[in-house]
């Protein structure tokens, strides 16, 4: 008899359950599993909410697939980019607190914080680098190959790189300026960005699951490994180090965990009758604060831009707001309707993938009663270098022999890249890599990754070494922005 009404309990609590998925959605399993098979995708997660209720929470394939462990809607999966609106949120609770105004300039929560020029440091605020119009740019070089682990130290070097867009006026994707928008939150509280999501973000909205670093993600029963398309296999990933760059994208969570975050945003910043985010800040990110300007209009396009932390857009005649994630082995998207008061949230571990879009549009076109549109399947493979080891250009040698070009070289705002001879052949020592100088023409080289190299970014950009009038090899030019960056080369005793 108590097994009889253990298992009618459980019966009604699945039935009052599935009632609350719309019938718009009866075939949303279907469609999952149909767009899995075609993108070859390993596992993934879904979540919708609806008027603040989580209406659907599932997981698919596997989390691990040699060990053919199942993804659930508790699987912690990397959300990269997803984390510049936590980073944002924490500013707008600072302001709400009386710490910090987000009118204000960077310089006044930094020390020894300038940019590269007086027309940044007098125009550049808070709310430029939430909404990616400072002008700074990705300097993207500059943060994955010379990686640093003190935020503040990374955020110093800007004194050095030259803005990549018109300030004030432009939007340029900066995973810089949400670094230094996490140091604010760090100088500013005397506690590190980590801390700080944790105990104002985390914990209030019942975020259990989440956390901020691969030790702790390790740490826990229920995580998913990074997967990536190659040659028509699927390859392990490693996990992307942010070392610094953190507050721009090194959150990893669940769908469970991401539905309170989504309510809380389509409620105002309230969460279980507590303001958790600042309603003024919700108000503030979620309005148009920097207009994207697109050479190809589209449909909706009218309203296109960035709010702090989220892209806006009128989609099919909805207010959409819309922020995705790439990183090694993941990708993900976060859809909020507000006016519609509709989340969904899409996890996968595939990298480069179009995957979560296809998902959040199918869902998105079923609740708002358009028809489905097929959407491009693509998935892009993983970089892998080419190890062939190629011999001096004959027709076109250096200028000196190979032993004039070792010495140290060193750029503000980048670091100090070692030359050495090894066998004959060049190398280039960085602080994390250690890459082959392989010859192009005369004195131009490009950095070669070596075997056993598992990031996922291309290094080789032109090394253009040059000479003084005596001769000597004084400097190289490395060609990975529209100007080079000049490395000079340190005087030996």
């Amino acid at each position: 008899m108590k097994l009889t009404y253990t298992l009618v309990f459980a019966f009604l609590i699945q039935c009052c359950f599935s009632q609350e998925i719309p019938k718009e959605l009866k075939d949303l399993d279907k469609k999952i599993e149909s767009l899995i098979k075609e993108y070859h995708t390993v596992g993934l997660a879904v979540a919708i909410v609806k008027d603040d209720k989580v209406i659907y929470s599932k997981g698919f394939g596997y989390r691990n697939l040699d060990k053919k462990l199942p993804v659930n809607e508790n699987t912690i999966f990397h959300i990269a980019s997803m984390t510049k609106a936590f980073t944002g949120s924490l500013l707008g609770i600072l302001e709400r607190e009386n710490k910090l105004s987000l009118k204000d300039k960077p310089a006044e929560h930094v020390p020894n914080f300038e940019f590269y020029n007086d027309k940044m440091n007098n125009l550049i605020t808070i709310e430029d680098l939430l909404s990616h119009r400072s002008g700074i740019g990705s300097h993207g070089s500059s943060i994955t190959m010379f990686p640093e682990k003190d935020k503040l130290k990374t955020v110093q070097r800007l004194k050095y790189l030259k803005p990549q867009a018109e300030i004030k006026n432009s939007w340029v994707y900066s995973n810089i300026g949400y670094t230094l928008a996490g140091s604010i939150v760090e100088q500013v509280t005397d506690n590190s960005w980590e801390h700080n999501v944790k105990e104002k973000l985390f914990t209030p909205l019942d975020m259990n699951s989440s956390v901020t670093s691969i030790e702790a993600m390790k740490k826990t029963n229920n995580f998913s490994l990074g997967y990536a398309r190659y040659k028509g296999t699927n390859e392990q990933t490693i996990f992307e180090n942010y070392y610094s760059i953190s507050p721009a994208g090194a959150i990893k969570s669940s769908v469970n965990d991401l539905s309170n975050w989504m309510r809380v945003w389509l409620n105002k910043g309230i969460y279980k009758g507590k303001q958790v985010v600042p309603q003024n800040y919700i108000r503030a990110a979620s309005r148009l604060q920097n207009i994207k300007h697109e050479e190809k209009y589209e449909e909706g396009s009218f309203l296109w831009g960035e709010g702090f932390g989220w892209r806006l857009r009128s989609w099919e005649g909805h207010y959409r707001m819309r922020h995705g994630g790439n990183t090694n082995g993941f990708s993900t998207v976060m859809d909020l309707f507000p006016i519609d008061n509709i989340g969904i949230v899409v996890l996968t571990n595939q990298k480069n993938s179009y995957l979560p879009y296809a998902i959040s549009d199918y869902i998105s076109r079923k609740l708002f009663g358009l028809s489905e549109i097929e959407l491009p399947i693509i998935v892009n493979d993983k970089f892998k270098p080419n190890l062939e080891d190629k011999p001096i250009n004959k027709e076109k040698p250096p200028t000196h022999a190979l032993q004039f070009f070792t010495g140290k070289y060193n750029a503000n705002g980048y670091g100090k890249v070692e030359v050495v001879l090894e066998g004959g052949k060049l190398y280039a020592i960085l602080p994390n890599f250690k890459f082959k100088l392989e010859h192009l023409n005369y004195n131009t080289f490009y950095f070669k990754p070596l075997k056993g190299f598992e990031e996922d970014f291309n290094p080789g950009y032109p090394v253009k070494f040059a000479d003084d009038t005596y001769g000597k090899i004084i400097k190289f030019e490395f060609h990975a922005l529209k100007e080079p960056i000049i490395f000079l080369k340190e005087k030996t005793k």
